[in-house]
Formats: structure tokens, sequence, C-alpha cells
């Protein structure tokens, strides 16, 4: 089994995120999606909405089998991303990890806790998002990797890593921080203890 794995606040979860989720399902033959939704993140300077809600919105968004909506990385109590897919490779050692995540977090990838330890570990699929394409390609991931970088995406969820490449796709325009400076989603403020001792590293 080949599963993808997409990281984030999700707060909110969005069309955007649905929309990218089938675009790589079908363009790197994935089984599966999860959609690890992180208790936290430190390189944003606002706490998300609490966990609860953000799960239940992304719930909501998606009907899809193949996609699945996670807290499983508070509930193994990971603080960084590469924790969880070494966590994950140990508990599913039959199943082949994809990570995916958008051109702009591509940009600031290199801030990622051992960032590089992150690409040796799995093959990573960069999806185009608006207005992130030419950064993306300039960013020090990408210059520092450059060698890991496939050409032909289709093959990239089987290619022992070091191994990336850009999924160009149809952009959607949907943005979490476009929502919220909607004023569509507020973040309530959290019960005590929920960006404590289970706050994770989620660095994305």
């Amino acid at each position: 089994m080949v599963v993808g794995l997409l990281g984030g606040s999700f707060d909110p979860a969005h069309q955007g995120h649905v929309h990218i989720t089938h675009e790589a399902i079908k363009r790197l033959g994935l089984d599966r999606v999860w959609w690890l939704v992180s208790p936290g993140n430190p390189l944003k300077a606002r706490p998300p909405a609490p966990m609860a809600r953000r799960l239940a919105r992304a719930q909501a968004l998606t009907h899809d089998p193949a996609v699945v909506v996670s807290d499983l990385e508070a509930r193994l109590g990971t603080r960084a991303t590469i924790d969880t897919l070494h966590r994950l490779q140990a508990i599913y050692p039959g199943v082949r990890f994809v990570w995916l995540m958008g051109a702009d977090n591509l940009v600031q990838f290199h801030r990622w806790s051992r960032w590089r330890a992150i690409i040796a570990a799995v093959p990573v699929a960069v999806l185009a998002r608006p207005g992130a394409g030419l950064m993306a390609r300039l960013s020090v991931t990408a210059r520092a990797f450059r060698g890991a970088r496939l050409t032909r995406i289709a093959g990239l969820a089987l290619h022992p890593p070091p191994a990336w490449g850009f999924v160009n796709l149809p952009l959607h325009a949907a943005s979490s921080s476009l929502i919220r400076a909607r004023g569509e989603w507020r973040a309530r403020k959290p019960a005590a203890g929920v960006f404590g001792k289970g706050q994770t590293e989620a660095d994305r």
C-alpha cells in the first residue's frame, strides 16, 4: 500500500485541500491519503483553533474512503515531522509513505526540524500552489536536493529516497489564511493544556 501524508494545521480545512488530495491520488497512484491534523505549529505566531474543531471541519469536507482525517500526531505524541515519519514506518513496515506538501511550504522547508532527514526518509511530492512556483524552485531545499529531483512524477511514490518532485496540477485559490482574514473561521480560545505538554513541533 502507498499512503500519501498531508500534514498541517488545517485551520481551517478547505476545498483546496480536497483538490490537491484528489490530484495527488490520481497523479502519484496513491492508495490512501492521510490528513495529519497537527496539534500546533511553532512557525506561526498564533495558535490554531482547538483540535476537535479542526478535525470536525476536515471530516465534514471529505467523504472519500481513500482520505483519512487523523489526529495521529497528537496520539503518538511526536513533536516533529521526522519523528512522526519514523514512528509510522516502524508501526507500518509494509506501507510506503509519501510526504505531500504545497509549493508554498517548500519555500520555508529548511526551517523545519531536521528537514534533510525528512527527505532522506520518504519521497516528497511538492504540489503546485498559487504564487509559489518560482520561489519554490529557487528555495534552499530545491537547491540543496537538486540532484534528487525526479522529472517523471508518476514513479515518485515507489522511488527510494532521497527523491522529490513538483506535481503540476490545476491551481485552486482556497487558502486557510484568507478564510480567517475574511472572518469565516475564528479560532476560539483553546482549553487549558491544549498547547502545553501535548503540543507538537508540527513545523508546518
